[in-house]
């Protein structure tokens, strides 16, 4: 994984758009000072995970799972492999294993959203807080593949998402 430093200057380029957002940014900035091991899964308090809003070329639509342990709507995404040079590239293999996407391309270089949320206590994992750095990928084609941590997996328009959901930061995505 890149150095603090890198993750620190990938940070500082980034703009919130909102109090919210400002919010998280503050707290993962932090986090990341003070984290050596900041996007290591064995980092208990808490890591860095990656995400990806994926939209189709037009923008019309953007992929959703329904995510089997935390029963919500959400963008593909989850943890960071130590062996993932970067936030970035974490998001695209995520992104991959998640939809079975494979021509996909980055829409701008540079984060796209953060998120900071709570991941309830499981029998091997104490609660934690995942701290979400998200890209924008486009597909090139809509073939979706689900794989086993989905109950489902869709390109949904924004009316639909909406519908679907009511994670406000999700819905933030879609105001982006």
């Amino acid at each position: 994984m890149e150095s603090q430093d890198k993750t620190l200057q990938l940070l500082d380029q980034y703009t919130p758009s909102d109090a919210l957002e400002a919010e998280a940014h503050a707290f993962i900035r932090n986090f990341v000072t003070q984290q050596p091991r900041y996007w290591a899964r064995d980092t208990l308090e808490g890591h860095l995970t990656a995400s990806a809003w994926i939209t189709n070329k037009d923008q019309s639509k953007a992929v959703l799972l329904h995510h089997k342990k935390l029963d919500i709507w959400v963008q593909p995404g989850g943890h960071v492999d130590d062996e993932d040079k970067t936030l970035a590239q974490a998001s695209m293999r995520e992104a991959m294993e998640e939809t079975g996407l494979t021509d996909l391309a980055f829409h701008q270089y540079g984060i796209f959203d953060l998120d900071v949320h709570a991941i309830p206590e499981r029998k091997n994992e104490p609660k934690h807080w995942h701290l979400d750095v998200r890209f924008w990928l486009v597909a090139n084609n809509e073939t979706l593949n689900i794989n086993e941590e989905s109950n489902d997996l869709k390109w949904l328009s924004r009316e639909e998402i909406e519908v679907l959901t009511q994670e406000e930061s999700v819905l933030r995505m879609v105001r982006k």
